[in-house]
């Protein structure tokens, strides 16, 4: 067996598991978007939430245990515990924040939270994207323009949550404004770690190319 065909496999391996966490993500946050646009039988989808961080969660450790394994990977290893770290923050924040919205006893979910809930969506959309382009990085173009979409969507985020504290706080219920505030932060938060994605596949890409 020749050194090419001792290192493809591996090189396989963690891609196979990048893509397989980045549609985990995407999964989270298409039911993140069902949850505040349907807040019905919330303890149920809150439980289907949980599941997919807990399959995230075993992926990411399976690539930490293929990179304590393999001698010979693709990236750097540096490159790809930053990555599944990051794909993984993503995760536990889109299912941090759903958790919260149950815990808090939320009874319904307003347009800030849709709003916000829809940029993680295509956030994550663009991030499954470019996982899939670093595998051959024929296209270091295309990923770093998916790159550049998501640090925009970021931005339009911090946008929707300055407005949205703001007009919270025009309200007299201080309990309210505390809940509110919490979620709507962690749901920015969410949208912060999709661009800490986005900033290391465009490292990958800009040094793989």
């Amino acid at each position: 067996m020749g050194i090419r065909e001792w290192v493809v496999p591996q090189d396989r391996i963690f891609f196979d598991l990048f893509d397989k966490l980045a549609e985990t993500v995407t999964q989270a946050a298409d039911l993140l978007v069902t949850l505040v646009e349907n807040y019905t039988d919330v303890k149920t989808q809150c439980h289907r939430m949980k599941q997919l961080e807990h399959a995230g969660d075993e992926i990411t450790h399976e690539i930490y245990e293929q990179l304590n394994r393999t001698f010979i990977t693709p990236l750097e290893p540096e490159e790809i515990s930053r990555l599944a770290s990051a794909l993984d923050d993503i995760l536990d924040y889109i299912d941090g924040t759903a958790q919260q919205m149950y815990g808090y006893g939320i009874t319904e979910t307003d347009a800030a939270m849709k709003e916000l809930a829809r940029l993680i969506q295509v956030s994550t959309v663009e991030i499954e994207a470019a996982v899939k382009g670093i595998r051959t990085i024929k296209d270091p173009k295309g990923i770093e323009e998916r790159c550049i979409e998501i640090n925009r969507l970021e931005n339009v985020a911090d946008s929707v949550l300055g407005h949205a504290i703001m007009d919270i706080f025009k309200t007299q219920d201080a309990v309210t404004i505390i809940k509110l505030k919490d979620i709507y932060e962690n749901l920015e938060l969410a949208t912060d770690k999709c661009e800490d994605a986005a900033n290391i596949l465009s490292d990958i890409a800009i040094r793989h190319s």
